[in-house]
């Protein structure tokens, strides 16, 4: 006697992309990391052709942009990593006349940093490297493909957000 475990229904073939993809690959995470992935590594390229920065440092010069002097504890937490990982980075960039380092005068326990003159020219030649790359990756969707895009991307992101929150309450 045989016994139905439910509704079977026969598989779409998949499109020809996918086919050729591993299963954890033909995922949107995957292919969302995959298009981050080639975007980071083309702009590497270009800020360091343009301005000499590593990634880092350029991370940290785009960071610092046109704003106010910026404690180097809040610098981290706007790049994303520690201090001491951003230390040599900033050691370096300091050398090369792009940042200045200040003591905070509020709190002289503080370091402040801010672009120089220097620094603010490769600030604006980062943004208009990625205004152009923005640009030139963009220009094949039309207006309202764009806004259905940016609306799917914002939906998107805000459901990963609730995912990790999820994860951190389960930790």
């Amino acid at each position: 006697m045989s016994r139905k475990l439910g509704k079977q229904t026969t598989p779409s073939p998949p499109s020809d992309d996918a086919a050729e993809l591993a299963p954890i690959t033909a995922m949107m995470s995957s292919r969302l990391m995959v298009l981050a992935n080639l975007l980071k590594r083309g702009a590497i390229l270009r800020y360091k052709r343009l301005t000499g920065l590593s990634s880092v440092e350029f991370g940290l010069v785009a960071s610092l942009g046109r704003r106010p002097p910026m404690s180097v504890i809040r610098l981290a937490e706007a790049v994303g990593m520690d201090k001491g990982q951003i230390s040599r980075a900033l050691a370096e960039l300091v050398a090369r006349k792009l940042v200045a380092r200040e003591v905070n005068p509020r709190d002289n326990r503080e370091t402040l940093v801010c672009l120089t003159k220097a620094g603010l020219a490769a600030h604006d030649a980062i943004v208009a490297g990625a205004q152009e790359r923005n640009q030139r990756l963009l220009e094949q969707l039309s207006k309202d493909e764009l806004a259905v895009l940016l609306d799917q991307i914002d939906r998107l992101t805000d459901t990963a957000a609730q995912m990790l929150a999820d994860e951190k309450h389960l930790s």
